[in-house]
């Protein structure tokens, strides 16, 4: 077995899930790069996972989504178990980039349906996503399409699906977005209760809040004459997506979104104008994709997982975990949520204070990613979590981990230098420097008698090891992807 395949399949993992097991590596290793990879788009939920009706049945609250945290609670724990870890982590993506939140619809049940929404069309067409994304009603609310009347145009959403959601500034002028909203008039949803009485956005307690659904008004259309990008006519909503797919900006727009949450941190969003890609090459690479692919999300992220640039060691651990990406990783490995447990949703909490709520973004523009998840407070809620939870000799992951790593050094004992790399190996981590390395060692040996080696055995040498763990969590490998 190549330690160097391994590695690789630790790198896609982390990026094209959110990390596995040193096992499930293996098993992965066995059957080949390319064919991980398309496993990766095929893979289904396990049919002896317990079913959402279950689910349910353990936290009521999780259909109700009352509260402003189960549906994110429950979107973590879908993250955690999940045997499709492509799907929540693409929907994820699309998530950050087309950014709605509690904050203003109040209403749990409609975010988690919209999340549900990018997992069912979210590695299909990008055309059919953004017409979805038209559609969808926590969108619709959220920038204000249910105020966009024939005769009183409310630009919000056509102006976002511009800026935002597809294009850049640059790629289109002001009468474009005005067009752009005059072609989306009418696009609203049915529950007019909610937006007459919003007051009464809790009208159905106990059972659970309004589940909204998208509603086409025709007799609230502006059927006059558009010109969007060029084209002249009685331009719909379908109409003016159609266009926004065949621009070279759209194109390039979407590849560096994945060439950024995929491969390697971009800038901020509100930068790329003044700032060029890191990899032009492979934004143009990936644009040249999108259009011979008919716009297909799966085949561009096919083509990123088997290309140069993302399996070249130089990609590795050039981003920061996201907080949910670093949750569910640490999960993973941990073993702690084998089936649903009140506990997650006091744990998917400290993802707040990491920075990141989950269905709450802190606004359209969603959240900057990269180092700017770093700051002296979030991190030290990052480095506590992960420590916490990989040094927690209760969790079976941690158990079976450690039991590793003791019975790899049986033979001589705990020998720091040893420990250190099996811990790591365990971990999924094949770079650290050798700062990180040195001091890792430094720590073992303090666990440990004074000539590096132990004299105990049983729990002793287990707790050591463990302590070894919570370190490693610590580390700026560990904290980046």
């Amino acid at each position: 077995m190549s330690d160097k395949d391994v590695n690789l399949m630790a790198h896609l993992m982390r990026r094209a899930g959110f990390g596995a097991t040193r096992k499930r590596l293996n098993e992965m290793e066995a059957q080949g790069y390319e064919n991980s990879v398309e496993e990766l788009f095929k893979a289904t939920e396990n049919p002896n996972r317990l079913s959402d009706n279950l689910i349910r049945r353990y936290h009521p609250e999780y259909s109700g989504m009352m509260g402003n945290q189960s549906p994110g609670a429950n979107w973590m724990y879908r993250m955690v178990s999940t045997d499709a870890p492509l799907r929540e982590k693409v929907g994820l993506m699309w998530h950050g980039i087309f950014a709605t939140g509690y904050s203003k619809l109040a209403n749990g049940k409609v975010l988690h349906d919209q999340i549900r929404m990018f997992e069912r069309h979210g590695m299909g067409s990008f055309k059919n996503l953004l017409i979805e994304l038209s559609k969808d009603p926590a969108m619709i609310v959220w920038l204000d399409n249910s105020e966009n009347h024939n005769g009183s145009v409310n630009e919000n959403y056509g102006r976002e699906l511009l800026e935002l959601f597809s294009m850049g500034v640059g790629n289109y002028s002001e009468k474009d977005v005005k067009e752009a909203a005059r072609a989306f008039t009418g696009w609203t949803i049915g529950n007019t209760e909610y937006m007459t009485l919003k007051c009464m956005r809790d009208s159905v307690w106990p059972y659970g809040r309004l589940s909204f659904h998208f509603e086409y008004k025709e007799d609230d259309h502006d059927n006059g004459e558009k010109e969007f990008l060029g084209h002249k006519g009685n331009l719909n909503g379908e109409d003016i997506v159609d266009i926004i797919c065949k621009e070279p900006a759209t194109a390039a727009f979407l590849s560096r979104h994945m060439y950024s949450f995929f491969v390697a941190d971009e800038a901020p969003v509100p930068e790329w104008p003044y700032k060029p890609p890191r990899d032009p090459d492979a934004i143009d690479a990936l644009s040249k994709v999108y259009f011979e692919s008919g716009y297909d999300i799966a085949e561009m992220l096919r083509f990123l997982f088997n290309s140069d640039f993302f399996k070249a060691e130089e990609a590795r651990y050039q981003r920061v975990k996201s907080p949910a990406e670093l949750m569910a990783g640490v999960l993973k490995l941990t073993e702690e949520f084998e089936r649903p447990k009140n506990e997650m949703n006091p744990t998917h909490l400290q993802a707040t204070y990491m920075g990141q709520w989950l269905l709450n973004p802190p606004s359209v523009e969603g959240w900057h990613w990269g180092t700017e998840w770093i700051d002296s407070g979030a991190l030290v809620e990052r480095v506590n979590f992960a420590s916490e939870r990989l040094g927690n000799l209760s969790s079976p992951g941690v158990q079976t981990i450690v039991d590793h790593i003791v019975s790899n050094n049986n033979e001589s004992g705990l020998i720091a230098e040893d420990v250190v790399e099996d811990a790591l190996s365990e971990l999924c981590i094949d770079q650290v420097s050798e700062r990180t390395r040195s001091a890792l060692v430094a720590f073992t040996k303090t666990q440990l008698d004074q000539n590096g080696s132990s004299t105990s055995n049983g729990n002793s040498d287990r707790e050591k090891v463990a302590s070894v763990l919570k370190v490693i969590g610590a580390t700026p490998e560990f904290q980046r992807a």
